[in-house]
């Protein structure tokens, strides 16, 4: 039987915090093995813990959700771990900066417990949770203030291929969906996103659309 997948929660409010603490406990496959009310205690937790994946509010005090995965999971974090970022979407105005920070996803906190757990179970494989419609208002907000200026020289070193995969990433499509749009198979599509964040030393596909927003390479 393969080992449980460690959660730590972190969130302020305590009836979301145990919630989502019930939530998770009651799958044979997951396991809470923390939980905090503070982005300081999360660190703290997490460097003590270890859990493999930490589910983060944004709005909190002491060290708000940004900071704390800034140093979970930020540049230069020699033992990243996994976050995923659950938020108000029409409040959080900072959630652009928090997948910038290294978070691996995020959630509405109005998702069902389903897109909850798979959030979890999909963040800890390693990759990355986009929801396309959330992702593109979300990034979206943020284009023209992260966006380069215009004539700015924009070195980036993909194949016109790549780029355009690049693209529909940034656009929230799946690799199924790159396949059926680009008329290739999955497995090609795969080694397409590969090389993408190769190249670019990203470190997965919620890195991939900061990025292309950032060149701006998507309106």
């Amino acid at each position: 039987m393969s080992e449980s997948i460690r959660v730590l929660v972190c969130d302020d409010q305590v009836l979301v915090r145990t919630g989502l603490v019930t939530i998770i406990d009651a799958q044979p496959d997951l396991e809470v093995v923390g939980e905090c009310e503070d982005g300081r205690t999360a660190v703290d937790l997490a460097g003590r813990l270890h859990p493999d994946v930490v589910v983060m509010d944004v709005r909190m005090p002491v060290l708000d959700g940004i900071e704390a995965t800034r140093l979970l999971a930020g540049a230069g974090v020699r033992r990243p771990v996994k976050v995923l970022v659950v938020t108000t979407f029409n409040l959080d105005t900072y959630v652009y900066e928090a997948l910038r920070a290294g978070a691996s996803g995020f959630l509405l906190k109005d998702a069902p417990p389903s897109q909850l757990l798979h959030g979890i179970r999909t963040v800890a494989t390693g990759a990355a949770l986009l929801d396309p419609d959330v992702t593109r208002q979300l990034v979206g907000r943020y284009a023209a203030r992260i966006r380069p200026p215009e004539g700015a020289p924009h070195d980036i070193p993909l194949t016109p291929r790549e780029l355009e995969v690049l693209r529909l990433i940034a656009n929230g499509l799946s690799n199924s969906e790159i396949a059926a749009t680009l008329v290739i198979s999955q497995e090609t599509v795969k080694t397409f996103v590969s090389r993408i964040l190769t190249k670019l030393g990203l470190r997965d596909r919620v890195q991939a659309v900061v990025y292309a927003y950032r060149q701006g390479l998507v309106t």
